[in-house]
């Protein structure tokens, strides 16, 4: 039976900061957010602060939002690792082209386990939840059995100069094709702050998927964890069908 996966999104790296020691400037906060606040301050040079309403960190970044001087944001960034994520919705969020993004390759790592990612529509009543499981077995015993048949043939029909990884690939490459949209994915993914609210923006409101949405918002968990003075104003509310939302009154317009 094929195993459903639930979704798991991990910060594993952020921007550092290091202030220049010959500059007499200090703020009440460290890491990805000061710097933008020493980006902001450079384009002026107000390293002494003149406006008593922009002395605090969080403050002066919701003024920048605030002036919509939204560029200030792109020295900041964060990558994430996702896993249990759908190829489906894997594709929506690589349409988000300002992100890099590192991929698990289909063609390199066999899928043996019929991983898949279930609906939430679908969990919620069992016999869909049954004939979905059905559908990704069938399609992926057709997998198993395509591949191992490629492989026999290739195997047979190797000459010196084919080397059994690149067979191994090529066999792959083709039993793929049959792999369901539910199948799992995991993908490393970076993006400056910037691109992170307004993926946000765009993926968890309530006209979303309601997978990419949970990817956003998981997302949305962890900046809040180390850049709450970028990302606080976002809140996070559940609808009446137990899914949730995110909303901001700035608009991350790039």
């Amino acid at each position: 039976m094929a195993t459903p996966v639930e979704l798991d999104v991990q910060l594993i790296g952020h921007t550092q900061f290091h202030a220049p020691a010959d500059i007499d400037w200090e703020t009440d906060t460290d890491g990805p957010s000061a710097l933008l606040e020493f980006a902001g301050r450079a384009c002026y040079e107000t390293w002494d602060k003149p406006n008593p309403h922009t002395a605090t960190n969080a403050a002066y970044l919701r003024h920048i939002m605030d002036v919509g001087h939204l560029a200030v944001l792109e020295h900041s960034s964060a990558t994430m690792y996702l896993r249990g994520v759908s190829r489906s919705c894997a594709h929506e969020v690589m349409r988000h082209r300002m992100f890099s993004f590192s991929q698990l390759s289909q063609r390199y790592v066999p899928d043996d386990e019929a991983r898949v990612i279930v609906p939430r529509s679908v969990q919620d009543n069992p016999d869909l939840e049954k004939l979905f499981l059905q559908a990704a077995d069938v399609a992926h015993g057709a997998y198993t059995e395509i591949l191992d048949s490629l492989n026999e043939e290739l195997d047979e029909g190797a000459s010196a100069r084919v080397n059994a990884a690149l067979r191994a690939k090529q066999a792959r490459q083709a039993a793929r094709a049959v792999l369901p949209n539910a199948a799992e994915t995991r993908f490393v993914m970076s993006g400056n702050f910037r691109s992170w609210r307004h993926f946000i923006a765009m993926r968890a409101t309530e006209h979303a998927d309601p997978e990419i949405r949970r990817v956003a918002i998981a997302c949305l968990v962890e900046l809040q964890s180390i850049a709450p003075e970028v990302f606080e104003d976002f809140s996070i509310t559940e609808l009446r069908d137990k899914t949730q939302i995110a909303t901001s009154p700035y608009v991350s317009d790039i």
